[in-house]
């Protein structure tokens, strides 16, 4: 039986009253109430902000008091409530689907946005329709906000704003000085907040929680607002979003039952594909994005009990894909290097910026900083240089190599067909014949080999191989650098729903062009070695249906090799 999972959803009260399955995290509404009065929580997208915003506006909200109990009874916050449940009235505001293709179309909706906002609260708790109308009269987002102070002066109000950055990301992606413009100083939506800093001093707003994804905003913005705290860095809030790992297992439980599946085998796949985020060094776990598991619960075929073809939710990829698009921010080139570096090596080292200050530039460290915001990398130690980054799941990773090609296309004005590498995978899976893939690797290598943008040796050239073998779902793909560096340079793996008739080792041995044919020979018997041995490790030996091969290449020209387990077999 299929459990009802929140998936999409993010009003709160939908969620418990439709007998959704529900990841308490009311206990962090109790945290956040002791951390101060004014918190902002940044957490990558769709990682479940908006749900947690939407409990606070039940939680709090006087007129939802009625509602306590059918809400709250059976989670962590009901069974220990903070002295101002229900004690509120609320204002909610979101600036989600804001168009960015104009400064005038961003400065519509914003406003648009706001007054919506400020003529619900007003409706919900009662005041007359003149009050309504007062705030239309004016034409800015802060006059209709100080218009609105001053309707409920001596009322307390919570104020909880979501998605804050939204269409900032967009905006900074495409146009700095627009960026600048808009939310920099004299900004309409500096403006905006400096109204909500007075409200606070004047009492008005007792409380303020904000959520998005960057901090991006949080500089422009603080000459007039600097009264927010923000926690998301701090150990406390680690995993007050997205789910932990006994968050995760509960939610399996149900596939282990009803199809017999292997639970550690398919909370190792969950984990490789969607865990992986730390947002402090020193926190004990990571936590996998609460969306994408809840993506693979509600698209898992309980019918053959089979994961879904796809194991990224097109939603997400897109979010994502426009996200892509802050690669452009700063020098393009120093951000490519970063994304090489964390292709090739697995990891990159940064001091993590807190707040950005576009004034004073866009540096490396900015750019890393960010990318581990977004949830593109993520923390995983410190040097005494900075904070180390690592992608940190195979989602992650599968976008940044379809990225990858793009990026080598467009830097080398070159094309590599989609369809040619998908067919390539298809026969290497379906009839164990390497060569047309082989081939597209030849043809890349060529096209690259006249042109100097990168510096191929061999990480590059298995970077780039790795980027081919990306653009097919077909396999579950392992690269060395998740296993000590003591396995082979790829492995294919056999993974649910798809079927294949062969799983594949491959190693990749470079071979200097200056080093002529002895070179070629030495590091083509060095290969095969290697392989040999790796065929003997127990992990490896156990794979079925397991086909091994030497590729061997000086960066023009590419030739492969099958290998036996002690003997091998030409094949050229």
């Amino acid at each position: 039986m299929k459990t009802k999972l929140p998936y999409g959803l993010s009003n709160f009260k939908d969620v418990i009253l439709g007998g959704y399955t529900y990841v308490d995290k009311t206990a962090y509404i109790a945290q956040l109430e002791d951390s101060g009065k004014y918190n902002i929580l940044l957490r990558p997208r769709r990682f479940g902000k908006s749900l947690l915003l939407s409990a606070m506006e039940y939680y709090y909200d006087s007129h939802y008091a009625a509602d306590f109990d059918s809400l709250f009874a059976e989670l962590y916050i009901g069974k220990h409530p903070t002295p101002m449940k229900s004690g509120y009235s609320v204002l909610f505001m979101e600036f989600s689907g804001i168009s960015t293709e104009s400064y005038e179309a961003v400065y519509r909706a914003f406003n648009t946005k706001v007054e919506l906002a400020l003529q619900r609260f007003l409706e919900r708790y009662g005041y007359p329709a003149s009050d309504s109308a007062s705030i239309a009269a004016y034409s800015s987002p802060h006059e209709k906000m100080e218009a609105f102070f001053k309707i409920v002066e001596g009322q307390k109000i919570l104020f909880l704003i979501d998605e804050y950055d939204h269409f900032a990301n967009s905006i900074l992606a495409d146009d700095l000085q627009q960026f600048q413009q808009i939310v920099g100083k004299g900004g309409f939506v500096r403006s905006f907040y400096e109204t909500i800093k007075t409200a606070t001093q004047r009492g008005i707003i007792d409380r303020l929680f904000i959520t998005g994804v960057t901090p991006i905003m949080l500089d422009s913005m603080t000459s007039g607002f600097n009264i927010g705290k923000n926690v998301s860095l701090t150990e406390e809030f680690n995993e007050a979003m997205g789910f932990t790992r006994a968050e995760v297992v509960s939610l399996l439980q149900p596939l282990v039952e009803n199809c017999g599946l292997d639970s550690t085998q398919l909370m190792a796949d969950v984990t490789d594909w969607y865990n992986g985020y730390r947002f402090h060094i020193n926190a004990a776990e990571t936590v996998y994005n609460a969306n994408m598991v809840l993506y693979f619960l509600d698209k898992f075929d309980y019918k053959r009990c089979a994961y879904p073809r796809k194991m990224l939710d097109a939603n997400i990829a897109s979010d994502y894909g426009k996200l892509l698009g802050l690669f452009s921010i700063g020098n393009r080139d120093e951000n490519f290097a970063v994304l090489d570096e964390l292709l090739t090596t697995g990891q990159v080292v940064a001091q993590q910026a807190e707040k950005f200050d576009f004034d004073k530039g866009f540096e490396r460290d900015d750019f890393i900083s960010l990318l581990g915001y977004m949830g593109f990398a993520s923390l995983h130690g410190a040097t005494l240089s900075g904070e180390v980054f690592v992608i940190p799941n195979h989602v992650m990773r599968e976008l940044y190599f379809q990225y990858f090609k793009v990026e080598l296309e467009r830097r080398n004005q070159i094309s590599i067909p989609d369809r040619a590498v998908l067919l390539a995978v298809e026969v290497l899976a379906l009839r164990n014949d390497i060569q047309p893939l082989i081939t597209e690797l030849e043809r890349v290598l060529q096209l690259l080999s006249n042109r100097d943008s990168l510096w191929l040796d061999e990480e590059h050239i298995k970077t780039i191989l790795l980027a081919l073998l990306y653009q097919s779902s077909a396999y579950f793909i392992q690269s060395e650098r998740e296993m000590n560096r003591r396995y082979p340079d790829i492995l294919l793996l056999e993974r649910s729903p798809f079927k294949v008739n062969y799983q594949h080792l491959i190693e990749l041995k470079y071979s200097k062009k200056g080093d002529k044919d002895k070179g070629w020979e030495a590091k083509r018997l060095e290969g095969i070695e290697q392989v040999q041995g790796y065929l003997q490790l127990p992990t490896i030996a156990a794979l079925p249906k397991l086909s091994a091969w030497v590729v061997l290449t000086d960066g023009e020209r590419v030739a492969v090799e099958s290998v036996t387990g002690s003997q091998p077999a030409g094949h050229h």
